[in-house]
Parts: C-alpha cells; sequence; structure tokens
C-alpha cells in the first residue's frame, strides 16, 4: 500500500503553519509515507503572503513551501504535489490539479465563488474536496456545506474532534458522497496525528490523483482511531446551511440525522 498525505500546510505559505515544506518531507519518508500533496492557504484563508505584492510575486511566495517540500522530496525518495486551501464562508477546498503556471496565468481565481471555482478547477482538469465540512471554531459563525461543489469531502481530519468527523461521515454516507481523508498538518514532528490514504497503485504526479478522486476510486484511510465516527451528538451543531445550486444558503433544520 502507498501512503499519501492529502492536506498539509507549511510556514512559507500558511500563516498558521509551524514546518517548513522540506521538515515535513523528511518527516513523511521517515514514518514510511509514499508522497505528500501540500494545500497551504490560498488568499480567501489563513495565507502567509502580503496581500499588497504584486500577483507574481505573492503566486511565487505562495508556493516556496511546496517547491522547498520538492527539492527535499527528490532528494530522499519522497513524492511531493501541489494543490490549495481556499475558504470562503469559514468553509474551506482542497483543490488539485493546478499548477503555478495556472495560477500566474488566472489572477481572476483569487475572487471566485464556490461554483466558480468548481467548474473552472474542472475545466482545467482538477478536482475540489471540501475539507472538515463540519469543522466547529470560534472564527466560524456558521457551517456551509459546498458538497454540490465539491467532487468529495473528508470524513476524517485530524485536526478535528471526532465529533466534528462524525458528522461528516453521516452527511456523505447520507448524500453517497466520495470520502477522503488528511491530517491537516501545520507541524511535522514526532507525536504528531497523521491521517493519510492509502492506494493500490504509486501516484506518478497531482492528476493521476485527480483521476482516483473522479473516478471515486476505493481508498483506505490510515491512522483513523478505532471509534472515529461514533460520537456526532456528543457535540451541538451551529447553524447548518448547505449551498444550493446557485450557490445561496439554505438552512439546514430538524434532526440531523435525516439530512
Amino acid at each position: 500500500m502507498y501512503l499519501y498525505e492529502t492536506h498539509l500546510h507549511t510556514c512559507q505559505g500558511s500563516a498558521c503553519g509551524h514546518s517548513t515544506g522540506a521538515e515535513h518531507a523528511r518527516y513523511y519518508k521517515e514514518i514510511g509515507y509514499t508522497g505528500i500533496i501540500v494545500t497551504d492557504h490560498f488568499f480567501g484563508g489563513n495565507t502567509a503572503v502580503p496581500r499588497h505584492l504584486p500577483w507574481k510575486e505573492r503566486i511565487d511566495w505562495f508556493c516556496s513551501g511546496y517547491e522547498d517540500a520538492l527539492i527535499q522530496g527528490q532528494k530522499i525518495g519522497l513524492d511531493v504535489f501541489f494543490g490549495w486551501e481556499q475558504t470562503f464562508d469559514g468553509d474551506d477546498y482542497l483543490v488539485y490539479g493546478l499548477d503555478k503556471a495556472y495560477m500566474l496565468a488566472h489572477p481572476d481565481m483569487e475572487h471566485w465563488s464556490r461554483k466558480e471555482q468548481y467548474e473552472t478547477v474542472h475545466a482545467a482538469g482538477g478536482c475540489v474536496i471540501q475539507a472538515h465540512p463540519f469543522r466547529m471554531r470560534g472564527y466560524i459563525s456558521a457551517i456551509h456545506l459546498g458538497d454540490r461543489f465539491a467532487d468529495g469531502v473528508e470524513t476524517a481530519n485530524a485536526g478535528n474532534t471526532p465529533a466534528q468527523d462524525a458528522y461528516a461521515r453521516h452527511f456523505a454516507l447520507q448524500h453517497g458522497l466520495y470520502q477522503t481523508c488528511g491530517s491537516d498538518n501545520h507541524r511535522s514532528h514526532e507525536g504528531s496525528s497523521i491521517f493519510g490514504v492509502g492506494l493500490d497503485s504509486r501516484l506518478g504526479n497531482i492528476h493521476d490523483w485527480v483521476r482516483h478522486v473522479l473516478a471515486r476510486r476505493p481508498l483506505t484511510m490510515s491512522g483513523i482511531p478505532n471509534g472515529r465516527w461514533a460520537s456526532a451528538a456528543q457535540e451541538p451543531l451551529i447553524r447548518t446551511f448547505r449551498m444550493n445550486e446557485r450557490n445561496e444558503r439554505v438552512e439546514m433544520t430538524g434532526d440531523w440525522r435525516t439530512w
């Protein structure tokens, strides 16, 4: 089985990151992973990139954590791929399959809506996963479920509580959504909680991962504690909205088990 991290932040690209791309690469190699996908916070989220810089300088800065990891990965035999995480109203989306050259040529992407992001990424040969869809934090005023603008959802995220993952798992099963998992790792060190995907074949590039997701091929969720999805009712939900086809909020009411 080939193990991959699908959700990872560096201190070069994400303001909340604590490890460099190279540090992440060395750590994942040490624990037996085949590869990582670097998904730093894009400009709608907690980016480390100063917003006043010209577009090219911002993209160069944004990609520096990935490039640092890539150089290290090439030295030690770890696959390193590129993606990013974009934020809207507290809801986050992992984008895979587009590269730095695409970003440099499309400064409008900073202002995409969920719908525009999904349609444009698809047209360019990529895919979108909603990250930790039921995350609840003090800075999040409501949950926004954007599954109509994603190819799947994270139902195991090491940065979530088990209850939040349990809500996501239930929602995915109710609606037949493709499920992935990731660590949401900001700091690589001994004792870090690592969730990864196990695949039967090695990825040659990020497009292999995109094809895997779009074809809804099976994967193994690695590192998930027993009983991870058993405790949803122990953490009451805040207001929850599901985005409709027009990217409008529709509030979810009644018993969450019927959603």
